[in-house]
Order: C-alpha cells, then sequence, then structure tokens
C-alpha cells in the first residue's frame, strides 16, 4: 500500500488531488524558490517542483508530489505579487492577451524520480482599470502565479482558457493521474 504525501499546502492543489481520488497527507515543503533568470518556464516549474518534493522527508514507501506554477507572457514569467501595485501591473500586463501558465509535477517513491511539466494558454478579456481595481480589492490575487485564479473571482477576467484546466489551478489532473498510476502500479 503507498503513502501519498503532497509537498504544499496549497488548498487548490489539495482540493484538485483528493477530487482525483487519492488519499494523502499534507506535508509542505520549505525551500529556496530562486532559480536563473535564463531559464525557461518549463525549466523553472520543472526544477521548482521537484526541488519542492526533494525537501520534504520522506520514509520507506511514502511518494512525495512535488509541483510549481509560474504564467508566462511574452518571455517574461510573471510571479506572485506582494503589492497592489505589483498585481495591477501584472494585469495590466495580461490584459487582452494570451499567456501561458506552467505547472511542473515531480513524484518521489523509492523507486524513481519523475518529473514533468503541462501548459495551458489563458485569454485575458481587455481590462479597464476599473475591472483591476474591482478585482485587486477582492483580495484573491495576492499568493497567485500571474495576479489571479482562474477557479475564483477571477474567472470574471478570462475569455477562454486552452488545455487543462487544473493545470491553471495549480495541477495538471490528467498529467498528476498518469503519473501517480505509474508509480502506484509498480
Amino acid at each position: 500500500m503507498y503513502k501519498l504525501v503532497l509537498a504544499s499546502s496549497s488548498p487548490r492543489r489539495i482540493d484538485i488531488l483528493t477530487m482525483l481520488g487519492y488519499s494523502f497527507s499534507v506535508r509542505p515543503s520549505d525551500c529556496d524558490e530562486t532559480v536563473p533568470e535564463t531559464f525557461s518556464a518549463r525549466q523553472t516549474v520543472e526544477t521548482l517542483s521537484k526541488r519542492k518534493a526533494a525537501a520534504v522527508k520522506r520514509e520507506k514507501g511514502e511518494i512525495i508530489l512535488g509541483s510549481d506554477t509560474v504564467v508566462t507572457l511574452d518571455g517574461k514569467i510573471l510571479g506572485k505579487p506582494h503589492t497592489e501595485k505589483e498585481a495591477r501591473e501584472m494585469l495590466s500586463f495580461l490584459s487582452g492577451k494570451t499567456h501561458r501558465v506552467y505547472t511542473g509535477v515531480t513524484v518521489i517513491s523509492d523507486s524513481a524520480t519523475e518529473t514533468k511539466s503541462d501548459f495551458a494558454s489563458v485569454t485575458f478579456k481587455n481590462l479597464s482599470e476599473k475591472d483591476i481595481s474591482d478585482y485587486i480589492s477582492t483580495g484573491e490575487c495576492f499568493g497567485k502565479a500571474g495576479g489571479y485564479a482562474v477557479q475564483g473571482i477571477g474567472e470574471r477576467l478570462v475569455e477562454k482558457t486552452e488545455g487543462d484546466f487544473y493545470t491553471i489551478v495549480g495541477l495538471p489532473a490528467v498529467l498528476t493521474k498518469k503519473m501517480l498510476s505509474e508509480i502506484i502500479s509498480e
């Protein structure tokens, strides 16, 4: 019997893993999340998901699942805004454009370490200053890559999405299920 451990306290990742039907415990990782500025979005999420998973103390028989998500547009990686000014800049930058959201997933077991990533595209509506101010006033923008939550109030900002919706939320459902089923069936 496997013991799955999620290396994150993200409520969104907890919800997705629960929705997928897994029993798991939560053991958030604490690691350095800096990467070279030359890294692509894919390199960033794969490196950080692996680093997060590896930072969790693993007992024999446990499977550790780590994940990381970034938003990217025009070669620029957007992290999580810490101030209202940063959130306003990010949302203004994304307004009326299509950007990509990359999420990396790492699974560490007794027999292997595997890291993969997925991306999905998000097209924002043309946002007015009022749209942006109203959204920032909800506080939802903080702690979210790109300054929005597609599964929350931020859905109002979005015109369309393409790809696995859960990749945008923070844990690609299809990829995660495939990676875990390969390890669990060993």
